[in-house]
């Protein structure tokens, strides 16, 4: 049986391509974080492999390309928000402190 757009394959290499991508981002954030010393590019970067870490596991774990087109856009936002407040955080992480503060 031959699998249709729109069934799941039940082959696990896509999966474990998927998990070596997450590794292998996982290891490029990380020595990133090392060899950098906190330079001023450094968290665009982290949020772009944040961002792509969030697609991968999306599309491949969750297989929102699968899912209803309303709960495939409410993930879409949510893996936008995560980087978007790691940015905010490091460009006006005092003025979100002060902001947020009793």
């Amino acid at each position: 049986m031959k699998p249709t757009l729109g069934t799941p394959t039940v082959s696990i290499f896509p999966l474990f391509a998927a998990w070596l991508g997450l590794l292998t981002l996982t290891a490029l954030g990380v020595g990133l974080g090392r060899w950098s010393g906190g330079a001023s590019w450094l968290p665009l970067t982290v949020a772009a492999v944040v961002w792509l870490k969030g697609w991968i596991v999306a599309r491949h774990f969750i297989e929102s390309h699968l899912a209803h087109p309303f709960i495939a856009w409410v993930l879409r936002v949510f893996i936008v928000c995560v980087p978007s407040a790691l940015i905010f955080t490091a460009w006006f992480g005092p003025h979100l402190a002060r902001w947020t503060t009793l």
